[in-house]
C-alpha cells in the first residue's frame, strides 16, 4: 500500500532561537519514499542536516523571531504487513550480547532501572522468558497506565508513570523499556507514525507515536505497550535510549507551540493491503 504522511508545526518565538528537528523518516525507510522528504520552513531559513550518534537524521536551524512554521510531507510504500512476530525468539545472555546492544540495557534519563529492578524481578521473574516475558511486560503496562493527553508531562519518568498510573504513549514506552532492561532484555525507544489502517472508526486525532524495539533471538522486534494490538502502517522516524535522545523538536530558548498537525493516511482509491 501507499501512505501519505507528514506534519506541520507552528511556533511563535520572542527572539531568534536555535532549534534541532527530528521529523524526517528514518534512513531504514528512505528507499520506500517515492521522492525525497524535504523539510520546509516558513519563512525560509538555512538548514544544516547531520546524523546523530544513533544514526537518526537531524536538522539544525536558527528560527527567526515571530511566527515560524516547519513542515514535511511525502508518500511512502509499505508492505501492508503487521508488525513481525516470533514467539520462539529467546533472550540472549548478557555476556553474549553484541557490544553495540549493551547500551540499551543501561539506565537513561527517563528509564531508572536502579529504582525498578526489584519490582521487575518480583513481577516477571518467575514467568516464561524471551518473547513471552516481553509480552507480559507489555500487557502489564497497557493495563497499568490510563492513557490521556491531559496526563502529558514532559518530565515524567518510568518509575513515576508506574506510581501515578497515567500518561501518554511515551510513558507506556518508558515503563516497558525500563522493566525489560531490569530483566536483562535490551530495549530501545522509537518514535514515528502509526496509521489507523485496520482500526475501527471513529479515529482519534493523529499524533506522533512512541513504541519500543526489544532485542531477542539476535535481532530487534517491535513491541507497542500503548496499543498492545496488531498494527499496520508503522513508519519509524528515530530511535534512541529514551525520549531524551529523540525529541522531535528541541528548542534552545523560549517558544510557544501554536499549531500541530500530523497525518498518515492511505492514498485515496488504492487498496490498503
Amino acid at each position: 500500500m501507499r501512505l501519505q504522511l507528514g506534519c506541520r508545526l507552528g511556533f511563535w518565538l520572542p527572539s531568534a532561537t536555535p532549534m534541532i528537528l527530528l521529523l524526517n523518516v528514518h534512513y531504514s525507510r528512505v528507499s520506500d519514499l517515492e521522492q525525497p522528504q524535504l523539510l520546509i520552513t516558513e519563512p525560509a531559513v538555512p538548514i544544516e542536516s547531520y546524523r546523530d550518534s544513533f544514526g537518526n537524521w537531524c536538522n539544525r536551524l536558527l528560527a527567526p523571531a515571530g511566527d515560524f512554521t516547519v513542515s514535511t510531507a511525502g508518500t511512502i510504500r509499505d508492505s501492508g504487513a503487521a508488525d513481525p512476530k516470533n514467539f520462539d525468539a529467546g533472550q540472549i545472555p548478557v555476556e553474549s550480547l553484541p557490544i553495540d546492544v549493551l547500551t540499551f540495557l543501561l539506565p537513561s534519563r527517563y528509564c531508572e532501572t536502579d529504582i525498578l529492578s526489584t519490582f521487575a524481578w518480583k513481577q516477571f521473574g518467575q514467568g516464561p522468558a524471551g518473547w513471552q516475558r516481553v509480552q507480559a511486560v507489555c500487557d502489564f503496562v497497557h493495563e497499568r497506565i490510563s492513557f490521556g493527553y491531559q496526563h502529558s508531562r514532559a518530565t515524567r519518568t518510568a518509575a513515576e508513570a508506574l506510581n501515578e498510573g497515567v500518561g501518554v504513549c511515551r510513558d507506556f514506552t518508558h515503563l516497558a523499556i525500563t522493566l525489560c532492561r531490569c530483566l536483562n532484555i535490551p530495549a530501545r525507544y522509537c518514535t514515528g507514525y502509526i496509521s489507523d489502517v485496520g482500526q475501527a472508526p471513529p479515529y482519534a486525532p493523529m499524533d506522533f507515536a512512541a513504541w519500543m524495539e526489544v532485542y531477542l533471538g539476535g535481532q530487534w522486534w517491535v513491541f507497542d505497550p500503548r496499543n498492545n494490538d496488531t498494527r499496520f502502517g508503522r513508519v519509524l522516524i528515530a530511535r534512541g535510549r529514551d525520549a531524551a535522545d529523540v525529541p522531535l523538536t528541541h528548542s534552545f530558548g523560549e517558544h510557544q507551540l501554536k499549531g500541530f498537525q500530523v497525518w498518515i493516511d492511505p492514498v485515496d482509491g488504492e487498496p490498503v493491503a
